[in-house]
């Protein structure tokens, strides 16, 4: 597999005949590609039907020209202002019923019928003008589903979709009464058109109306993101990618990868360490210029799979960004750390945003490879370093993997539907586990809950999954290890009702959960081996094999020959312990890094990451602070 940099780049910010002097820069710099257009429709259509499309003809020219290829954005993230006239009820609309303005972006509701006809429209312009074009050498739709908050609508366009779509799935209202229990409280309906969305209800909604809810916005995403794709494919052979982002759960990202060749992903390590990530004041302070040292790697996993294989970091962070509550630089060395890193996990693109500092609009405080002014900003030479050390780097190929951690999209739906304690949050609990993973020095493989075949991987985990679906059920038996699923697995049956046998209702093993409890911060239930549980702990019953038991003589954690079921959220040491004693079950050979420190094989290489800020010593290598080692596998 080849490995290439890019940047991403907006012509339309600057004089024309700047053009031609940054792409001699940008290819110099050992950059491959340069994304485009994302943002530019009112540029490309100033007014309805009134096109300039001369000016991209010529960008793109230019950028070829210098050895460059374009990644080509559709610009449906950002609809002009004249389209909200043409449109006015094309806004979403937040919870409590206020609809959003024009004046940022993605500011469209999914489920607006106009709004997709016009999106259709400039693609299929876009697709005829550039789809056999030489340097336009990938695509990709839209930008940042689910970015902002802007997945969930409660428009009166999504209102009336939302009903056809609960009518084609239950075909009768009494079906639906039937699934979603609406008996209770006397909520039974007599027709669809008396169904409303749940928000603005005067205490918490149906739990089964509210995830039918979130199954219908998902697929309002893939649906919209599939229209593009299908017009693009008509007229194009280049692979077409989506960029994802950091700890976006609101739609099913595997659904609408699975109509796309590559998966992307904006990769911002600071930003995200403070804005989306729990964890203590100390451990934010140790990485304030690192980023979490696994929140990258995870994403990086989770979009393999997402892409089957083919990912791209779409936008790497070069320097501080202007979105998260504070924003430091990075360390000297962090973007060519973050770079190598999303390297070693498969990565075949790793692009910067941006090329130049904007001096003007919302984003003028994010750095790029250059400041405003042309000079070259720190990132810059480290992304030159890199784009130095990927011509002398051996050819990856795929590594071998032994642990794989299920993450399904639906599960996260179902407990910020009923949390049951205020912190259980299912990101949140398969992060954990997947740090554990990490610090174990382990390759992983996150893969999505409809995965076939489980023989390839020795140990797979299954935390908090809201059902089992019946491919993953039927797979069980082919994987010769252990499968461990953990708290809160398979405890509703898809129309969010109780099972009858109260769950986990794993197959050859004898055991119920009868009980649960969440735990607040502070409290913990003791186990017997000094471990402990913490947010959410469960009583279980049954006569499956007893692995674990906590202090009250219950169980903690139970087997069925190699299925086991994990009755609480273990404290991160708790997890460690556990699943490093699951590894060596499993002839899984583990280590115990320091915090800072993380590794990974491409098969050829072995990645050293020194995420820390001082050096570090590790089995006779030296690693100075925020730097990548690499060494032959």
């Amino acid at each position: 597999m080849t490995r290439s940099l890019g940047v991403c780049y907006y012509p339309e910010h600057w004089p024309e005949t700047q053009w031609p002097e940054d792409a001699a820069r940008m290819a110099a710099s050992g950059l491959t590609w340069v994304r485009i257009g994302e943002f530019a429709w009112s540029r490309l259509e100033p007014a309805l039907g009134k096109l300039d499309f001369d000016w991209l003809d010529r960008a793109i020219d230019v950028l070829g020209r210098a050895g460059l290829k374009v990644v080509l954005g559709t610009p449906t993230a950002t609809p002009p202002r004249w389209m909200l006239d043409r449109h006015p009820d094309m806004l979403a609309v937040d919870a409590a019923g206020r609809p959003r303005k024009f004046g940022s972006r993605r500011h469209y509701c999914f489920s607006h019928r106009g709004y997709l006809a016009e999106c259709k429209r400039i693609v299929t312009l876009l697709a005829e003008r550039y789809g056999a074009n030489p340097h336009v050498a990938a695509w990709q739709t839209d930008n940042e589903y689910g970015c902002h908050d802007t997945i969930l609508s409660y428009s009166d366009a999504a209102r009336a979709a939302f009903r056809d779509w609960l009518a084609q799935r239950y075909q009768s209202p009494d079906a639906l009464n039937r699934a979603w229990g609406n008996v209770f409280w006397s909520m039974e309906y007599s027709g669809f058109d008396q169904i409303d969305l749940p928000n603005l209800t005067v205490t918490e909604a149906n739990p089964a109306h509210v995830m039918d809810f979130r199954r219908f916005a998902s697929d309002q995403v893939v649906a919209f993101n599939r229209a593009q794709v299908d017009i693009l494919r008509r007229y194009t052979r280049a692979p077409v990618a989506h960029n994802y982002m950091g700890r976006i759960t609101e739609f099913d990202h595997y659904a609408v990868g699975a109509d796309l060749d590559i998966a992307s992903w904006d990769s911002y390590p600071i930003g995200f360490l403070s804005d989306r990530l729990e964890a203590t004041d100390a451990h934010k302070v140790d990485f304030l210029r690192q980023g979490d040292p696994d929140f990258q790697a995870f994403h990086h996993d989770l979009y393999r799979a997402v892409g089957r294989g083919r990912w791209w970091v779409m936008e790497q962070q070069p320097g501080p960004v202007n979105w998260a509550p504070y924003n430091p630089a990075p360390l000297p060395g962090m973007v060519r750390l973050w770079t190598w890193e999303a390297f070693a996990h498969g990565a075949e693109a790793v692009l910067y945003f941006r090329w130049r500092q904007a001096p003007f609009g919302q984003e003028q405080m994010h750095a790029g490879l250059l400041r405003s002014d042309s000079e070259p900003a720190p990132g810059l030479a480290e992304a030159e370093t890199v784009a130095r050390e990927l011509a002398d780097a051996p050819m990856a190929q795929a590594a071998p993997v032994d642990v794989a951690l299920v993450f399904d999209y639906a599960s996260a739906w179902a407990w910020d539907t009923q949390p049951q304690g205020a912190d259980f949050d299912y990101f949140r609990l398969c992060f954990a586990w997947y740090r554990a993973l990490r610090r174990m020095g382990l390759n992983i493989d996150i893969i999505s809950p409809d995965t076939d075949d489980l023989s390839q991987w020795k140990l797979v985990l299954a935390p908090g999954l809201f059902t089992l679906p019946d491919t993953l059920r039927a797979a069980l038996p082919s994987c010769s290890g252990a499968v461990v699923f953990g708290p809160r697995a398979n405890s509703r049956r898809p129309d969010f009702s109780i099972p009858p046998d109260l769950g986990p209702s794993l197959p050859g093993l004898d055991a119920r959960v009868a009980r649960v409890e969440s735990l607040p911060p502070g409290s913990a239930l003791p186990l017997v081996n000094g471990g402990q549980f913490v947010h959410w702990a469960e009583e279980l019953e049954g006569k499956a094999e007893v692995v674990l038991l906590r202090e009250d003589n219950r169980a903690a954690m139970v087997r069925a020959g190699g299925l086991y079921y994990l009755g609480g959220w273990p404290s991160d040491a708790t997890l460690f312990s556990i699943l490093s004693d699951l590894c060596a079950a499993q002839g899984i050979a583990t280590r115990d890094l320091p915090s800072a420190l993380r590794t990974r094989s491409d098969g050829k290489s072995r990645f050293w990451f020194n995420h820390g800020a001082s050096a570090l010593e590790w089995e006779g290598l030296h690693l100075p602070p925020a730097s990548m080692l690499r060494v032959p596998a």
